[in-house]
């Protein structure tokens, strides 16, 4: 009996922290190219749950071609945001880039509740509802978890492909280690940074859409506090570096799981930012962070 639960937890440990390792890998991305915390990410994650929403319920289109448009989608929008916004800031003081990303994270968290109410919305049912036990124990792995699982793996060995095998992921990381130095050996800073931006806007993008598959319900403050999360996942992983995204974002997810089942779910939100603290007093570049000296 404790085996299955045990089993059970970590397999709903893995789909919540595959959400935030999707999430948290386009804050990650921009941090590291740009040294911004892109407050809005969370509120992409909405947008992208709300047109895979769109696209079911009123073009009653199936779960992969919402999945794929709505990264299309959010990629865009994650450009024009960089365009709009963070462009003419970039060499601003970091306190006015902070301000605006929480303005823009406003904007469309209130923007969206304008145009589409804030009643929360039923995601319909896209996928079926079929269930595998585990070793022939109780502990089941449905058919949703399944796909968030297998759809976030893909996604990440995706981009550790673009990353590490394309031009323009070759790009990021120069621009990511010295962007005067990369500007220099003529790599197009403004490209790199917008594809960065559309990279983890996809991401983000996605998760919305495996959230409203999962969960079934939808609002315009749902981002919030995801968003939130995924920073913690980020930082508690080393925020630029894309495996300690990965890591924090399944070490979240499996702890708030596990604290759940324990009976304590009124406090999972306050353990994990405990943690945080934690790992910031004892590791403050991230359990797979580098510790870089600055020279004064």
């Amino acid at each position: 009996m404790i085996l299955e639960q045990i089993i059970q937890q970590v397999i709903n440990g893995i789909s919540l922290g595959s959400i935030y390792a999707l999430i948290a890998l386009g804050y990650t991305m921009v941090y590291g190219i740009i040294n911004l915390i892109n407050f809005a990410h969370g509120d992409i994650y909405m947008i992208g749950a709300y047109i895979g929403f769109a696209l079911t319920t009123f073009f009653k289109l199936n779960f992969l071609s919402s999945l794929i448009i709505s990264m299309l989608l959010c990629s865009i929008l994650g450009v024009l945001i960089e365009k709009v916004a963070y462009k003419p800031v970039r060499n601003s003081t970091r306190i006015a880039a902070l301000i605006t990303a929480i303005s823009v994270s406003l904007f469309l968290e209130y923007g969206m509740m304008y145009f589409v109410k804030p009643e929360t919305r039923t995601f319909p049912e896209l996928l079926p509802d079929k269930q595998i036990h585990i070793f022939n124990t109780n502990a089941v792995l449905d058919f949703k978890n399944l796909s968030i699982i297998v759809i976030t793996i893909s996604l990440m060995l995706i981009l550790q492909y673009v990353i590490y095998k394309t031009k323009i992921g070759k790009a990021m990381r120069a621009v990511s280690l010295d962007s005067d130095a990369a500007q220099l050996m003529g790599i197009n800073i403004d490209k790199t940074i917008s594809s960065t931006f559309a990279i983890g806007s996809a991401l983000a993008g996605a998760a919305g859409v495996l959230v409203g598959v999962y969960y079934n319900s939808i609002n315009p403050l749902m981002g919030v506090l995801p968003g939130l999360k995924a920073f913690v996942a980020a930082v508690i992983g080393g925020i630029g570096v894309i495996p300690g995204a990965v890591f924090g974002g399944f070490f979240l997810g499996i702890t708030e799981t596990v604290i759940s089942a324990a009976g304590g779910s009124l406090y999972k939100d306050a353990v994990a930012f405990a943690i945080l603290i934690i790992v910031l007093l004892v590791r403050p570049n991230g359990l797979l962070g580098k510790n870089i000296k600055e020279k004064v």
